[in-house]
């Protein structure tokens, strides 16, 4: 008996592994065919964004269609639309970011901040004791983030913020998440938030347009038309990922295998785009992501 319940562990935690890996992978392939998109072909990122989440919510109809008669009851309207303004907003900075031809290494690097964001939020908004760990992961991945930002340098600018920014939404939106577990399931949330989504990237995108036109002498609209719908597919499929990574392994032991996106984005992007961190800010990145292994070291043995 305890033999196979230590095998089943086993491949429960080997299958979580694969399947966090896997939508890491995914998820640094989007971002490369997001910089392609917007950045590259010029396609507005409102756009970009209304049409991917829209293709991944039709993939995701079926379980919508599964779920809604037991999950729709709710009595927490306004925080689910909260919710999920913030979550938008994030997705929404996230691409304009690609679009301002930030390097997907900065990009990768900066919305790794979110912890920090979550940590100031924990003791602001739901008022826990932040730890001394939290405290030093805190100093030390804002010093990462300061350095790579660089505000003093010649080379700052603005759209540095875009993914700073959507760190910030998206830790908000998880605090948001972690309140309102106290009343809501797993269900309710994820139903919510797959059917919010689309009205207010619809909503953001209205002024711009919602047709997806290039200059057919960089990209055919077609061929720009085949990448969205592609990147809309490999949405779902990442999301449905990481659905299901976390509900065959524990969240804390998922986390360290989501942060192999990052060396692998890093990658991506040198192959493609030939961005690479240079000079000090090999010390920005390796400080933001030192800093978010030791956070969840700590959180672990806690």
């Amino acid at each position: 008996m305890t033999h196979t319940m230590t095998t089943s562990t086993k491949s429960a935690a080997f299958t979580g592994a694969a399947y966090m890996v896997g939508a890491g992978l995914l998820f640094a392939v989007i971002n490369v065919a997001n910089t392609q998109l917007t950045w590259v072909y010029g396609l507005k990122s409102t756009t970009v964004t209304f049409w991917e989440y829209f293709i991944a919510l039709l993939f995701s109809l079926p379980w919508v269609f599964r779920h809604i008669r037991s999950s729709f009851t709710t009595s927490q309207i306004p925080l689910h639309i909260l919710r999920v303004a913030l979550a938008a907003g994030g997705v929404q900075l996230w691409v304009l970011g690609f679009s301002s031809g930030v390097p997907l290494w900065q990009m990768i690097a900066l919305i790794m901040t979110s912890p920090f964001f979550v940590t100031i939020g924990s003791r602001l908004v739901l008022g826990e004791t932040v730890t001394i760990a939290r405290w030093i992961s805190l100093v030390v991945g804002f010093i990462g983030a300061m350095i790579i930002l660089s505000p003093w340098s010649d080379k700052f600018s603005i759209a540095l913020l875009y993914p700073l920014g959507a760190s910030f939404l998206w830790a908000m939106y998880s605090l948001i998440t972690k309140h309102m577990t106290e009343t809501e399931d797993a269900d309710t949330l994820t139903l919510y938030l797959l059917l919010l989504l689309t009205p207010i990237n619809a909503a953001l995108a209205f002024s711009g347009g919602f047709g997806i036109e290039t200059d057919i002498a960089v990209v055919s609209t077609e061929m720009a038309i085949a990448i969205v719908v592609g990147v809309g597919v490999l949405v779902a499929v990442a999301q449905y990922f990481l659905v299901k990574a976390y509900s065959v392994a524990d969240a804390a032991y998922l986390q360290p295998f989501d942060y192999v996106k990052q060396p692998i984005n890093i990658i991506l992007g040198f192959l493609v785009y030939n961005y690479l961190p240079e000079g000090i800010m090999w010390l920005g990145t390796t400080l933001i992501f030192g800093a978010s292994i030791y956070l969840l070291q700590s959180e672990m043995k806690k």
